[in-house]
């Protein structure tokens, strides 16, 4: 790149790219940690239309992200409940089964290792008493 001072002919000056001038990301700009270059390369691989637009990926992925908080936030408690550090199958299903709305969207969905969400029918629980129903009645 020709120096300012030089006294050769053509053009001197001009816009000068600094070190500092990288090409952002799109999950950058869009401020999310899901590749929205990659989302995009499979929608258009998918065939899902002819035509996708670029605001297409960068929404998918930022939903795709906040469902993945979500769940791993629950899934984190369920963990955190149960006295364990790392999340496992059983954690991710006692989080999206105890969700009203995950368990909606998840519905079909089965979790290899996740068991079963325990729920015992009150009809087979013990029937209590008249008398200790009274007893905790009375102050």
């Amino acid at each position: 790149m020709p120096s300012a001072k030089s006294s050769g002919k053509g053009k001197v000056g001009g816009k000068v790219k600094s070190e500092d001038t990288r090409s952002t990301s799109r999950s950058t700009r869009a401020g999310l940690q899901f590749p929205v270059s990659r989302i995009h390369r499979m929608l258009r691989r998918a065939n899902v239309s002819k035509r996708i637009g670029s605001g297409a990926p960068v929404y998918l992925a930022a939903v795709l992200e906040y469902l993945s908080a979500e769940i791993l936030e629950l899934a984190g408690n369920a963990a955190r409940d149960n006295k364990k550090r790392r999340i496992n199958p059983r954690h991710l299903q006692l989080a999206i089964r105890n969700d009203e709305e995950l368990s909606k969207l998840l519905g079909d969905v089965i979790i290899s290792e996740g068991g079963v969400v325990p729920y015992i029918n009150p009809a087979l629980l013990p029937a209590k008493s008249k008398k200790q129903s009274l007893d905790s009645q009375e102050v």
